[in-house]
C-alpha cells in the first residue's frame, strides 16, 4: 500500500487489519485490529493523529484528516460509508457515517448513532447516542429503532468478515476475456438494504 512517514512518524497497521493497496496512509495514522480500509481511501495524518479502533471500517474514497493537536478518532466498530469525509472529529463506538456525508471539526457522532448519506455535520455538533441525523446542515430526526441498530451492527460485521476474506484471498490479477462456464460465486454473508428489512 502507499504508506508514507513524515518527520519520522510512521503509520501503524495491526496485522489483522486489511488496507487496500490503493489506499494511502500518511504519518500519524493508527489502524487497530480487524479494521478494513477500502480502495482509494486517504488517511492523512500529517497535522493531527488519526485512530481507528478495533473493527472499524473506512470504505472506498473516504478522506480522513484533521487539524494539528486534534485527533480524528473512529471508535470500535465505527462504520464510515463510501466517500465520506471526516475532519478533526470523533465517531463513537458502533456509530455509522453514511455515504458522502461530511463530519466537521470537533463534531462528535454519539455511540450507535447514524449520520444519513450526504448529511453535513457542522463543526462542534454533538449527536446524541442512538439517534439519526440527516440534512444539510444535519438535524436530529429521531431516535433509532432496535431494528435499525441491529441492521447497522450486521453491516459492520460484514465488513469485519470482508477484512478476513481480503487477507485470505485478495490479489491483483489480469481480467478474463470471457465468463467461465462454471463461474464461482462470492462467499459474502447476506445483508439486505435497510429498506428491504423494514418491508419484510
Amino acid at each position: 500500500m502507499p504508506c508514507y512517514s513524515i518527520e519520522g512518524v510512521i503509520p501503524v497497521v495491526d496485522p489483522s487489519a486489511y488496507v487496500h493497496p490503493t489506499a494511502v496512509l500518511i504519518g500519524d495514522v493508527i489502524v487497530g485490529p480487524d479494521c478494513y480500509i477500502g480502495p482509494a481511501a486517504c488517511l492523512r495524518g500529517d497535522f493531527g493523529r488519526i485512530v481507528l479502533e478495533r473493527g472499524a471500517n473506512v470504505q472506498d474514497t473516504c478522506v480522513v484528516h484533521g487539524f494539528p493537536a486534534h485527533d480524528t478518532i473512529i471508535e470500535e466498530n465505527g462504520h464510515i460509508g463510501h466517500g465520506a469525509v471526516l475532519h478533526s472529529c470523533i465517531v463513537r463506538r458502533d456509530a455509522l457515517v453514511g455515504m458522502n456525508a461530511v463530519v466537521m471539526d470537533d463534531a462528535e457522532v454519539g455511540e450507535q448513532a447514524i449520520v444519513a448519506a450526504s448529511a453535513f455535520v457542522r463543526a462542534g455538533m454533538k449527536i446524541a447516542p442512538r439517534t439519526l441525523v440527516a440534512g444539510v446542515p444535519a438535524k436530529q430526526i429521531r431516535e433509532l429503532s432496535t431494528q435499525e441498530i441491529a441492521w447497522k451492527q450486521e453491516g459492520t460485521r460484514t465488513y469485519q468478515d470482508l477484512t478476513r476474506r481480503c487477507l485470505a484471498s485478495m490479489q491483483e490479477v489480469q481480467p478474463l476475456a470471457a465468463i467461465e462456464a462454471e463461474r464461482p460465486t462470492l462467499a459474502a454473508p447476506f445483508v439486505e438494504p435497510l429498506i428491504s428489512a423494514k418491508q419484510a
